[in-house]
């Protein structure tokens, strides 16, 4: 590994953690793609390496999110209870179907987050009114 690498790992870090940090967002959504785009690494050993580098931005995240007083711990044990299950079983599979499948999953599931949250995102809150701001009119004569 050379140091253009080792600065593509590092910028890599920075930024997954920054987006983590801002929304919630790093292991899957950068260390993954940033892994396999900027160092070469298969899908495989990506998803695999990101499951370490995630371990730092989660650890650092809520630590800092609970002194702002934005974590819910009973939900976030509740979530996290059957994740040691489910990653077991996942890697299981993640190394018996080809690269291709893992690829066009990982991207499957980008795609169906990214259109849920933009669908919640541009959804009316409950009670607002849609925006309907109009461009002003003239006044009335008379």
């Amino acid at each position: 590994m050379d140091a253009l690498d080792v600065a593509g790992l590092l910028a890599i870090g920075f930024c997954a953690g920054m987006l983590g940090g801002l929304v919630g967002v790093g292991g899957g959504v950068l260390f993954v793609p940033g892994l396999v785009f900027f160092l070469g690494l298969s899908q495989l050993d990506a998803l695999s390496t990101s499951l370490v580098a995630i371990v730092f931005v989660a650890v650092v995240g809520a630590w800092r999110q609970r002194g702002y007083g934005n974590v819910r711990i009973r939900d976030g044990l509740i979530v996290g209870a059957l994740s040691p299950v489910g990653v077991l079983a996942g890697t299981v599979l993640a190394n018996a179907v080809s690269e291709r499948a893992l690829e066009l999953s990982f991207a499957a599931v980008q795609i169906l987050f990214a259109w849920s949250l933009a669908r919640r995102a541009l959804r009316p809150r409950g009670g607002e009114a849609p925006d309907t701001a109009k461009a002003p009119s003239a006044p009335a004569n008379g």
